[in-house]
């Protein structure tokens, strides 16, 4: 399970990861005829002479670094996957599992090695820390007026992919009645069942669900305190089991009930286990968009800028949604009745009410963690 920074987190240290696969560099004319150094200051597909000479700069280039991007992780697989089917080009991926910090850690390592991330994928608040913003370069992908204008950098510097919204995701074999309500969840039927994906002093998603839990019973960002005694309450009714889950773990029936980002209770379901069923509750939701950008030092800057296009393309939109992921431009698909309408009803529709974390918001939010989840479960 890839462990992501939900916007506003506080950032731990970052240590420096390596690309497995080694990648061809050079600076020399390709057969698109644009130079590598022309090339890493495209701002749109116009310097590029248009879409046909992006995609011609990028075949010359051969391969794409990407990090941090396990293939499980809102469709990931099949959207790396198409884009080597579709273009023939080579994907080195490096550290799926990484941090958004190890991400820029690895940008900062690697600088003017051929093997450097040529793209990222990170949380907003790494993305504010740290000087990390000067790691990017501005390109703005042929969807740029599709993306709302608070979900992007207006230099275009980078702009949101996607976001996940918190989810029930339970064994329909042993629950046989689907939560409507958070409350739902102190019944005596989930004695034993309920788990999240780690400690929320140390995981962000598993923060995520305390949050969640927090404005489904009234609270709000500025206050989690009901957050923190509902699964008080839900340890008390013997309900919390303090064991991280995994898709083994669900399989196996030991966590049958888990509250994560809805597209990966998805990815723990389906095929993979018929009987989870995911569930996105009414009311306020909680989500952290992602951001994707292309590095400044990206070797090979033409295919890190097709993959900015691939990845905000509507047949990949789609593909996101189809994880239970809502991708950045889900009101432009819907409008223009482009969008996936079995998988957005699969993914519990757009939320009425999603409320995201400032960084002020969360750093507090960490703290009253800190002070009171333990004694909270104890």
């Amino acid at each position: 399970m890839k462990i992501r920074s939900l916007a506003g987190v506080a950032i731990a240290a970052a240590v420096a990861v390596s690309l497995s696969a080694c990648a061809s560099g050079g600076t020399s004319t390709d057969a698109a005829g644009i130079s590598k150094a022309d090339a890493a200051k495209a701002t749109s597909v116009e310097d590029f002479g248009g879409f046909d000479g992006l995609v011609k700069a990028a075949k010359a280039e051969g391969q794409l670094n990407v990090i941090a991007t396990p293939e499980s992780w809102a469709n990931y697989g099949e959207m790396l996957s198409g884009f080597t089917k579709k273009y023939g080009i080579k994907i080195n991926s490096a550290n799926p599992d990484g941090s958004s910090a190890e991400e820029f850690a690895a940008v900062r390592a690697q600088k003017g090695q051929s093997t450097a991330p040529d793209v990222l994928d990170v949380g907003l608040a790494v993305l504010e820390a740290d000087d990390n913003k000067s790691l990017l370069t501005p390109y703005k992908v042929q969807a740029w007026d599709d993306i709302p204008d608070e979900r992007k950098d207006s230099d275009g510097l980078y702009a949101a992919g996607y976001t996940g919204v918190m989810s029930i995701g339970y064994d329909s074999s042993v629950i046989k009645k689907a939560p409507t309500k958070i409350d739902d969840l102190l019944g005596s039927e989930y004695k034993g069942k309920v788990a999240i994906v780690g400690d929320p002093t140390q995981a962000n998603q598993a923060a995520a669900a305390v949050y969640w839990a927090a404005v489904q019973k009234g609270g709000s960002a500025d206050d989690i305190s009901k957050g923190i005694d509902f699964f008080s309450d839900l340890k008390k009714a013997g309900n919390f089991q303090a064991v991280t889950p995994t898709q083994a773990t669900v399989a196996s029936g030991e966590t049958p009930v888990v509250l994560q980002w809805n597209y990966n209770n998805t990815a723990w379901g389906g095929e993979n286990n018929p009987n989870f069923t995911t569930v996105v509750l009414k009311g306020t939701s909680i989500g952290s968009y992602y951001i994707q950008a292309v590095s400044a030092d990206a070797p090979h800057p033409a295919a890190a800028r097709l993959w900015q296009e691939w990845i905000h393309s509507v047949d990949m939109e789609n593909v996101r949604l189809r994880s239970g992921a809502l991708p950045v431009e889900l009101d432009a698909l819907v409008k223009s009745g482009k969008v996936d309408e079995k998988a957005l009803e699969a993914a519990g529709g757009q939320p009425e009410d999603l409320v995201e974390f400032t960084s002020d918001q969360a750093t507090e939010a960490g703290k009253v963690l800190a002070a009171k989840w333990a004694a909270a479960i104890s």
